[in-house]
């Protein structure tokens, strides 16, 4: 495709911006209990903070630098930003007019957000002696002036913008001004509770009364300043720049120069200014000139700031009807049937058959957990090897991995410490581990290693045995129980030749070799993707079945997407299932007419790579750690593998047909590049429901299996028409 053809791509930003608000639309979705909904509202503030602390920033750097540079969609770094702004100012209104309807609905739950005001007499009273117990002793009001210059304010925190009179009686004080107006902030400490829960008036039974911090704070704040009349109040938010802007070919300690980077990311610059309605112009301007935005960069909101709030609100006790069904993952159905069979040590089940464990829905700690922390007190494992990217603070697997070496094993991990936002829990996870005696490698130059694999070596009866997980997801106990992800153990020779030669490769000085079963990023991974679409589009010229469906979470490369156009324009028919970004545009006539493309958001955000070929009926599976964008492909060590057990396979095309079933969660792309979701009323098939549902009922009927369970959902692939 030539850049002539640019109506051909979407714009990336933009693009996310549209994956947001199929987010937001789960706020209203009718299928969703109502603190479900509360905090789909909650993500997708969450994930705008992100998006401006990250890739608006990055846009202001390039326009700042006069960069002229047109994206995949032709647009240049000027004409993108005023594209983001009038998008996100109407994805924000939608939210508020979105938030609005949900207190609403609480209201008639018992559950009421009130203002100050409008609080009974013996609520006034206890929030007066909150106010002076618990926060006016931590609050400090910055006065703004030539002796006070502007304070400095970290990112997302919240602050209250003041205007301020000297009131008549004190006039005398300051006679040479006729009026003496001030300005000055005040920060709503982080430390409290932003949802204040009142005392219920037991003449409302069945009522609960909140009220947020700010206005406490707001309705008491004549108590900050003794003298003044206050003229205005209102809260502001600042949002910075957060990108860490690393020099690793100069950084002589890598760790030292993140460290260092992450001191300065609350005090990067300021990229949005957000303002509580009814904000005078006057503070508006102020306030903007002082953190150097320009108007499009200030978000006038109508109603509380900073909905990430609703959090912590979403999980009230005795709310349980509001909420999901609790969700509790199940032990791995390949387990169980193992299990079934007398093998009890999972090293017994490995070696009897690759396994596969699909999160959420099946357990981490019975899986994952459970191969290293069994590795770790084996005796007879010498060896473990592990690439970690994003790790809880309380890992299962970081205490593991301690104990292993404190056992004596060599214990070697790959701990990526430029893995955005989790930088300084991994160097501090590093570190333990270290201290342990484990070997540590902190990332490679140039390259962020994504890659999600642990291998096991182990002494047995007929000589050293290697054990082998590659995963889609990282290995995080935390987001294991809300991503979905999919992993596989095997023993096969040629998985832990490949794995020691990967290992290698990460730990010193190796060329890469050729690999039996790993397809490496940026070795061959891009290649290999080519050669596989290569491959259906000389089936579809020879009047074969050619098929493909790839599941990711982004698709933004686009030599792969010309690729897959050109396997359109042939025949091939793909099948595309993108949870975020995609800026490939499926139905153009003539160019994408057999490709479409779906997204799935639902209670677990997905997060798992398959990519499956029709072959010419000699179909092959494969699962990975890379989505289809230039930094995967090019600037990441990313792994995929095939998967080559039979009833393995079986088992991913029932999830992946599950998925194309979907028409509860499914939301489709337009050939306009727009999103459109249609909740069939009969013959509902939500897949993660689905999922969720087939976990549960593997504890109470063993007996069936899973591909009889699934069966229903077999016969797409392969199709003309669904």
């Amino acid at each position: 495709m030539q850049d002539r053809h640019q109506h051909y791509y979407l714009n990336r930003e933009l693009s996310w911006l549209q994956f947001n608000r199929r987010v937001l639309q789960e706020a209203v979705d009718p299928n969703n209990p109502l603190l479900e909904k509360l905090k789909f509202l909650a993500i997708t503030s969450s994930n705008l903070d992100e998006f401006f602390m990250i890739r608006v920033a990055g846009l202001r750097h390039q326009k700042e630098n006069g960069v002229k540079r047109r994206d995949i969609a032709h647009m240049t770094p000027e004409e993108q930003l005023e594209q983001i702004s009038d998008t996100c100012q109407k994805l924000v209104a939608r939210q508020y007019r979105f938030l609005h309807m949900i207190l609403s609905e609480l209201r008639t739950e018992g559950l009421y957000f009130i203002h100050p005001e409008d609080a009974t007499e013996a609520q006034k009273k206890w929030m007066e002696d909150y106010f002076e117990r618990q926060v006016f002793p931590v609050v400090t009001p910055m006065a703004v002036d030539s002796s006070h210059p502007f304070p400095f304010l970290a990112s997302k925190s919240l602050n209250i913008a003041m205007l301020l009179e000297r009131n008549e009686r004190d006039l005398s004080l300051d006679e040479e001004n006729d009026i003496d107006v001030k300005t000055a902030i005040v920060p709503v400490p982080s430390l409290l509770p932003r949802i204040v829960r009142l005392p219920d008036d037991p003449e409302k039974k069945g009522r609960h009364d909140f009220v947020l911090l700010e206005q406490v704070i707001r309705h008491f704040a004549s108590r900050f300043f003794i003298g003044y009349d206050l003229l205005e109040a209102h809260p502001f938010r600042i949002t910075r720049d957060a990108d860490l802007a690393i020099d690793e070919e100069d950084a002589q300690d890598l760790v030292v120069e993140v460290e260092r980077q992450l001191k300065k990311r609350q005090r990067g610059e300021a990229v949005r200014i957000e303002f509580e309605a009814g904000t005078s112009r006057f503070m508006q301007r102020f306030m903007t000139q002082e953190m150097h935005l320009a108007k499009e960069d200030l978000y006038e909101i109508d109603g509380p700031l900073d909905m990430t709030m609703f959090f912590s609100f979403c999980g009230i006790k005795g709310y349980d009807r509001l909420r999901y069904p609790e969700a509790h993952p199940h032990r791995p159905w390949s387990m169980i049937q193992l299990e079934k069979d007398g093998r009890k040590n999972i090293f017994e089940m490995i070696r009897e058959k690759d396994l596969l464990v699909h999160l959420p829905y099946e357990s981490f700690e019975d899986s994952v957990v459970n191969f290293v922390a069994s590795a770790a007190a084996d005796p007879d494992v010498l060896a473990i090897k592990q690439t970690l990217y994003r790790v809880a603070s309380s890992s299962p697997i970081i205490q593991a991995l301690e104990k292993a070496a404190q056992n004596g094993k060599q214990v070697t991990v790959l701990m990526e410490v430029k893995a955005r936002f989790d930088e300084a829990n991994n160097i501090l996870m590093a570190r333990r581990l270290e201290k342990a005696g484990a070997h540590v490698i902190y990332g490679l130059v140039g390259l962020k290693t994504h890659s999600k694999c642990t291998l096991v070596i182990r002494r047995e009866k007929d000589g050293i045995r290697r054990y082998v997980h590659v995963a889609t997801g990282n290995y995080n106990a935390s987001t294991a129980k809300l991503y979905t992800d999919l992993g596989v153990f095997t023993c096969n020779d040629q998985f832990g030749s490949d794995a020691s030669a990967f290992f290698n490769l990460l730990s010193g000085y190796s060329d890469p070799p050729l690999w039996d079963s790993f397809i490496v990023a940026p070795i061959n991974l891009r290649q290999r993707c080519m050669e596989l679409i290569d491959r259906e589009i000389a089936f579809a010229k020879q009047g074969e079945q050619a098929h493909m469906v790839a599941k990711m979470n982004s698709l933004l490369d686009k030599e792969i997407i010309d690729k897959l156009y050109e396997a359109s324009q042939a025949g091939v028919r793909i099948e595309l299932i993108i949870r975020g970004i995609c800026v490939l545009i499926p139905g153009i006539p003539g160019v994408s007419d057999n490709i479409t493309v779906r997204s799935l958001v639902g209670r677990f955000l997905e997060h798992s790579r398959v990519f499956w070929f029709a072959n010419g009926g000699r179909e092959e599976l494969y699962i990975g750690s890379a989505d289809w964008m230039p930094r995967n492909l090019n600037d990441r060590v990313e792994l995929m593998i095939p998967v080559r057990d039979a009833d393995l396979c079986h088992r991913l095309k029932t999830m992946v047909n599950m998925e194309l079933a979907d028409n509860q969660k499914a939301h489709i792309m337009q050939s306009d590049g727009m999103w459109k979701k249609e909740i069939a009323p009969a013959d509902k098939v939500g897949a993660q429901a689905e999922f969720q549902r087939i976990a549960e009922k593997r504890d109470r009927e063993d007996e069936m299996t899973l591909a009889q369970k699934m069966e229903p959902y077999m016969p797409v692939f392969g199709k003309k028409e669904k």
